[in-house]
Formats: C-alpha cells, structure tokens, sequence
C-alpha cells in the first residue's frame, strides 16, 4: 500500500513529541508499505535529517513555509476570520498547488495527517484518509488560560474557541480518526468521540536501555524545554517543591534535560539545578539519575519522558493530570502527587528507601513493556488504514 504522510514539521531530530511519535509510526509502517513523506517546514532541513528518514520513505518532499508568508497569514487570520491560528500558522496557497502536484504524482492509496494543522490542505481530497488529533490540542490551550500571564489571556482564549471549532468542523471529512491516550479521546469536541482510535505511544527499548552507573544527579525533568507546560512544570518544581526537599536534603541535585529551554528555564539554573539544553544521548542523562520527577500542572497527550524514564528503570513521580493518560497505578508502579508537600514527601521517601525505589522502578518497567511499544500500537494504525483500501 502506498501511504502519503503529511506532516507539520520534519520528524527528525527527535526533540518534539509530535516529531517522535510519526518517526516511529513511519518506520513501523515502512516495514510493510510504501510512504511518501510530505513535511512542512519554516527551517532548512538538514541532509542528514533527510538521510535518517530515507530509510523508510520511498520519496521525501519537504515544503518551505517562507517566515514573512507565516506571519501575513496570523495577522489576516486574527484580524479578519474566525480560523484557529494553528491552522493558519501552517497554511499557505503555494504550499497547497505543490500537495494537491504530489497527489496526482504519486496517486497514494492513502493520506495520514499528523495534527489538525495540516488537514486545510487535503480535507476536500477524495483519497481515503485518517487524521491523527495526537493530543486534544483545544482542551490543552485551554487549560494554558489559567496559568497564562495577563497579556496572553485573551489570545488563548480566542485560539481556545477557534480551535474547538475546528476539531469538530474537520472531523467529517475524514475517513478515520486517531487520538494518543483514552483522556485526549474524551476532551476532544466531537459527539462521535467513540469512533476516533487509540493509538498510543511506544519506547525505543534499544535507546533506552537500563545499565547500573554511578548516579550524578538525585532527580531528573526531560523534555522540549521551549514547550509551555514542560516550562511551567519545571518552575513549579525549582520553585515549589526542591525548597521543600532542600530543608530536608540540602544537598540533593536536579537535571533539566531538553533542546531549547526558555529563558524561565534557564534563569533556573544553579549549583543544584543543571540545565542542559540539546543533548545527544537523553538515555545517558537518565542513567546518571535516581529519580524522575514531572509535576504536569497543563497540557494534554501523554507524556513521553514518562515512558522513557520507566523503560530505564527510573522510579517516577507524576501529577493526576499526566498519569491520567498514562494510566499506571500510584504506589504500584508509579507515585503521584498533587500538591507541592505530597511531591516533597514522594521524594523523601524514595530517596531514603532503597526498597521502595526499586520496586517503584522494577513495576514501571513491566507496565511500559506491556502496554507500551511501537510495533503494538502502530499495528492498529495499519489495520485502520488498511481497512479502507
């Protein structure tokens, strides 16, 4: 079968989410199909980017998305219609001649979008087609609202509305509809929820591997350090909890691991706060630490950093918010906290029971192998996809 994959940005590197999780779904469909690979993006894509994804694409087509063109659209779009801002971000008509050119030219059996962004461009195509929501993108922005700083309310809770609307307006005009977790599936605004697919997350069990080292750091936070509630986890964790845990463990160190930390990030960092930036090998710095630690106050979608911690035997200590889409067990495999004192209190205790840290480890580990891999979940992506041809 030939699948025609159209993404809102280049899927490699592997800093973003989105990114991670259709690299893998292309390299698992790539085992029994043909893909087409159609990227949108702002940047220059490095070659070797491009050669990472040839392996597992016949044909790559990358379309610049010229920066002045980007923010001509945002300003028509917020001035003159009602259309969500993501849309219109990723939007323009000379990308769409150049999609609608390698349709024909290609003739895919099927189209796969990745995101709600991308959808304008093939919605009225007659191709059989599956959009994948990933996360509830509109619930997610709404949640932002309330942490939001004063001068961005009001812009939020405008992208809030469109985008409600427009989770429900594209809907029809897809064949299927897949959704990463249970809980985004039930958020999303569409009275056919029960008919949009979980397709989960998987690990890369090969890249993260368990080895025993000597430990630098006592607690660790991974993940896109530019993205909103990874950047309001870490500041609630630097600034709520670690003062708490350091009245008790005044030497106890925290890594913050990830490509592009803000500026509130990186104003976080001191002699018992590292803060990383890009790295190479994320595995490495999970195995140089004791505890993972993601105090999620917003967002939506699962939550990567949670599998891969738990996939290299890390115990891990997370919100509600984040877990409910997990769905581990709290003292089982997973800790959870809600307030700053019972995240202080998870910390303590972990640090101080050796016991209890390996068992926290040794059930997270067995709940990720069971219900989280790459070939398991893409395999019921194949099986949609395949059934409308």
């Amino acid at each position: 079968m030939k699948i025609f994959v159209l993404v809102s940005r280049f899927p490699y590197p592997l800093e973003k989410g989105d990114k991670l999780r259709v690299f893998n779904q292309i390299k698992e469909l790539s085992k029994k199909h043909e893909i087409i690979l159609c990227a949108l993006s702002a940047e220059k894509v490095k070659k070797s980017s491009i050669d990472v994804l040839s392996k597992y694409c016949s044909k790559i087509e990358v379309i610049k998305l010229p920066k002045i063109k980007i923010y001509w659209n945002l300003l028509k779009c917020l001035l003159f219609t009602d259309q969500s801002l993501q849309v219109a971000y990723f939007y323009n008509s000379s990308a769409q001649k150049k999609i609608d050119q390698f349709l024909l030219k290609y003739q895919p059996d099927h189209i796969y979008c990745q995101l709600i962004r991308v959808t304008e461009y093939v919605r009225k195509s007659k191709i059989k087609k599956t959009l994948d929501y990933m996360d509830a993108l509109a619930r997610g922005m709404e949640r932002r609202v309330e942490y939001a700083p004063f001068y961005l309310k009001w812009f939020l809770k405008t992208e809030t509305i469109r985008l409600k609307k427009y989770e429900h307006f594209i809907y029809d005009d897809f064949d299927h509809h897949t959704v990463i977790s249970e809980q985004d599936r039930e958020l999303i605004v569409n009275i056919n929820n029960d008919d949009i697919v979980v397709v989960k997350n998987g690990v890369d069990y090969d890249t993260y591997k368990h080895n025993e080292i000597e430990k630098e750091y006592d607690l660790i936070f991974t993940g896109n350090m530019g993205y909103p509630p990874n950047v309001d986890s870490v500041v609630y964790l630097v600034n709520n909890v670690m003062p708490l845990v350091w009245k008790q463990q005044p030497n106890m160190k925290l890594a913050i691991v990830g490509a592009q930390p803000s500026t509130k990030v990186l104003k976080l960092k001191s002699e018992k706060v590292l803060v990383t930036g890009w790295v190479d090998d994320m595995s490495e710095y999970y195995l140089k630490s004791n505890i993972f630690i993601a105090p999620m106050q917003i967002g939506t979608g699962l939550q990567n950093k949670l599998l891969e911690a738990m996939a290299m035997k890390l115990p891990c200590i997370t919100s509600d918010l984040a877990n409910n889409a997990l769905g581990a067990t709290h003292n089982e495999n997973i800790l959870i906290g809600t307030n700053s004192e019972e995240y202080t209190q998870h910390i303590i205790n972990l640090i101080g029971d050796v016991h209890l840290q390996k068992k926290i480890a040794a059930n997270g580990y067995l709940f990720v192998k069971e219900n989280y891999t790459w070939e398991g979940s893409t395999s019921i992506l194949e099986k949609l996809i395949t059934s409308s041809s």
